[in-house]
């Protein structure tokens, strides 16, 4: 059943399921004033919900512009669902959805968090243990740090904390310790309320835990995403069980179990965001990445424009150069590919779209390389993307070109990742030259990714790639990457090498 509401007053698979809107605020493009959307769950606390609320509204900064207090009150029975109502019709910054049943704080922040409206969301619960006023703490490293979320921790030196139950604070170490174990971050305390996160980032990422199983889950997610995160010390006035607590030692015994499968599977990305779970899960077999960028690497040359890099899977293996521009138009990539270009100067980032020439003007005869992997299979207009191509090359210089080779290959594994055709060795041959290009080089890629493709796209139909054969592709690469021309078959990929005449 749905929640009700009531209230007071995006590689280029993605140009093919939600288009980025140049212009659109981006995760690093954020900066203060911030519209902070604050997410409370809420069961069971009749007594404390309303002070607990009206603290939020009473949050005050420079750097917030606007504030939206969101409550979800996830099937409470003790009339904490009237006094919710009650304040949503007097106060217009509140809004209220019902969970008609309890289904935990992970579906209740999971509501929430699809209702925000923010630049940034903060968890807040609905007892007093955590005080709004440390939101001025959290939002320092969004301004200074260009953070991409904020840890509020309980056990970094704070002005007070009040002292309680010992084994209980042993226990949230020993889950911090283990989810940093398979993180490999540094966190001093990962069960904290006090999360502040990009809400662009964070709505981005499926959030499958219904229960106390949301910290651990979030944190391994936004490790994986590789998230610029940070702690800064918060104040807790902690409550006992009688006056309410509701973490037990079953909890914590869930959350290990979060830990370990949080580190098992990845599921970073919304479904219906880009096919973008599936090209993650590509980003795994780095050896082919490897194996990738070592065939392009005689004919790169110093000036380099790579379009689609997707998240730099194969870019950072062609580094460093004296200019190398990487583009995407995914927003989630193309924040990813700015993360990775910090302490390097030579790389610049770029929202660049095959289709549209007037954003290849102000490139005119820059770049000796361009590079385009896996994308031109994404473009209807053909001509009009080889022609930017074109334009983007000084003359002399060279497209490298990598499709997907063999139409009788086409599945649903194409299809999950926006493909809209494979092609033949003439095919590509005939469009490269009819816009304009020399042919130096054409050549078959990765033989040994057919048997893969062909097994589960056009046998099995599945629209993934398991973690188990992923792994054991990425360990037989380098054994068997030497001899893949062997192979009596043709390859899952076509390189093309073309020169723009001088």
């Amino acid at each position: 059943m749905r929640p009700t509401i009531t209230r007071g007053d995006s590689g280029y698979a993605s140009a093919h399921h939600l288009r980025f809107v140049p212009g659109e605020k981006t995760l690093s493009a954020l900066s203060p004033p911030f519209a902070l959307s604050v997410l409370v769950p809420v069961y069971n606390e009749r007594f404390l919900v309303e002070q607990s609320i009206q603290r939020a509204l009473a949050f005050e900064d420079p750097r917030v512009s606007s504030l939206e207090v969101i409550a979800v009150n996830d099937g409470s029975d003790d009339g904490s669902a009237a006094i919710l109502d009650r304040l949503a019709t007097t106060t217009p910054r509140l809004r209220v959805i019902h969970h008609p049943h309890n289904q935990g704080k992970g579906a209740a922040v999971r509501s929430a968090i699809a209702a925000a409206t923010g630049d940034l969301c903060v968890i807040h619960d609905a007892d007093l243990e955590y005080h709004p006023a440390d939101w001025a703490r959290l939002l320092t490293p969004f301004v200074e740090a260009q953070a991409d979320a904020v840890y509020g921790s309980r056990f970094l030196s704070s002005d007070y904390r009040r002292v309680l139950y010992y084994r209980h604070t042993i226990g949230n170490r020993l889950l911090t310790l283990g989810s940093n174990l398979m993180t490999d971050l540094n966190l001093t305390d990962m069960e904290t309320c006090y999360k502040m996160v990009r809400t662009s980032l964070l709505q981005s990422i499926p959030i499958r835990s219904d229960q106390f199983g949301f910290e651990p889950e979030i944190t391994a997610k936004l490790a994986k995403r590789g998230a610029v995160i940070f702690e800064v010390p918060i104040r807790y006035t902690g409550r006992t069980y009688l006056e309410g607590k509701k973490i037990t030692w079953k909890h914590g015994l869930g959350a290990v179990a979060d830990i370990v499968r949080w580190k098992l599977r990845d599921d970073l990305y919304k479904d219906d965001e880009y096919g973008g779970d599936f090209l993650r899960s590509l980003t795994r077999i780095r050896n082919i990445h490897r194996w990738m960028a070592d065939l392009l690497l005689p004919w790169v040359g110093d000036a380099v424009l790579e379009l689609g890099a997707g998240m730099g899977s194969v870019t950072i293996h062609l580094l460093p150069r004296g200019r190398y521009v990487a583009s995407d138009i995914n927003p989630h990539y193309l924040d990813y590919l700015r993360k990775l270009s910090q302490g390097r100067p030579y790389l610049e980032v770029q929202e660049l779209d095959l289709r549209q020439p007037e954003q290849f003007e102000p490139l005119e005869g820059q770049f000796d390389t361009v590079i385009c992997i896996n994308v031109l299979e994404h473009v209807a207009d053909e001509a009009t993307a080889l022609a930017n191509i074109s334009r983007a090359l000084a003359p002399g210089g060279r497209a490298i070109v990598l499709v997907p080779q063999g139409p009788w290959l086409f599945s649903s594994l194409d299809r999950v990742v926006g493909h809209q055709r494979r092609y033949t060795r003439p095919q590509l041959q005939q469009l490269l030259e009819q816009a304009g290009f020399e042919l130096d080089e054409l050549q078959e890629f990765n033989k040994i990714g057919v048997l893969g493709w062909l097994l589960n796209g056009r046998i099995l139909h599945r629209d993934y790639l398991s973690q188990v054969q992923l792994k054991a592709l990425n360990t037989a690469i380098p054994v068997v990457g030497g001899a893949d021309h062997l192979a009596p078959w043709p390859g899952l990929s076509l390189v093309a090498v073309a020169r723009k005449p001088i």
